[in-house]
């Protein structure tokens, strides 16, 4: 066959197929802005810590202890299970707690204005069971979280979504091109903060501040925010 197009539509043709080829070396070649996600965890930093406000309910002291002050999540929940256990405290008892509990002063807020300049999601060690209160007083924001294992009202267990899951899910989102910046205030934090581009801790104690000196820490949401958005820019 003939091609009987004019000069001018093959020029066309031509000057189409260059620039559609450009724009495409262009993305291969990663000559575009990544897109910015931020990662915070839960309690300590939007809400307060589910199983302090249970061991005041309760008055049951062994239930103070979290991932603040035990690097080992596995040994905290096995603590947190026998201490339930010898106490004979139901799901339902944790449950009315749980429902009580509000947003830390300012972090609607926060969250809110954040989730308007960037995508938010919440990486936690906390339970699907605690979430349900929870993230609708938070605006509805997507959470990462565990699951309690609950047999005839008892918490017998936990089933993790998977190991590390936090570091997981950040190096997950930096394999879609994002630009991760995240947040957290204890142990179980810090695998999400290394492998972010950018890490802070808020309101995090003495102790883990010095050991971790690398990250910047910060104490108010103001100043949280201040930090993410620099991050992110």
């Amino acid at each position: 066959m003939f091609d009987i197009s004019s000069p001018a539509e093959n020029n066309t043709q031509q000057d189409a197929t260059k620039a559609r080829r450009h724009a495409e070396a262009n993305v291969l070649q990663g000559h575009h802005t990544k897109q910015a996600i931020v990662t915070l965890d839960l309690e300590g930093v939007l809400v307060p810590e589910v199983w302090i406000a249970v061991a005041e309910a309760k008055g049951l002291d062994d239930l103070r202890l979290t991932t603040r002050d035990e690097p080992d999540y596995d040994k905290l929940m096995r603590h947190r299970l026998d201490v339930l256990a010898a106490n004979q405290v139901t799901m339902t008892a944790i449950s009315e707690v749980a429902s009580d509990i509000s947003p830390l002063p300012g972090a609607r807020e926060f969250l809110d204005e954040l989730r308007t300049r960037v995508p938010v999601v919440i990486l936690s060690d906390t339970f699907d069971q605690f979430g349900s209160f929870l993230i609708p007083r938070l605006g509805w924001p997507t959470l990462l979280c565990h699951t309690l294992i609950v047999e005839n009202d008892f918490v017998v267990g936990y089933r993790m979504r998977m190991p590390d899951p936090k570091a997981h899910a950040v190096r997950a989102f930096k394999s879609l091109n994002y630009q991760v910046a995240s947040a957290g205030d204890s142990y179980n934090d810090i695998s999400m903060l290394a492998n972010a581009d950018s890490g802070f801790l808020f309101k995090a104690s003495e102790q883990i501040r010095s050991e971790h000196p690398e990250y910047t820490a910060c104490d108010t949401h103001e100043e949280l925010m201040t930090l993410l958005t620099a991050a992110i820019s």
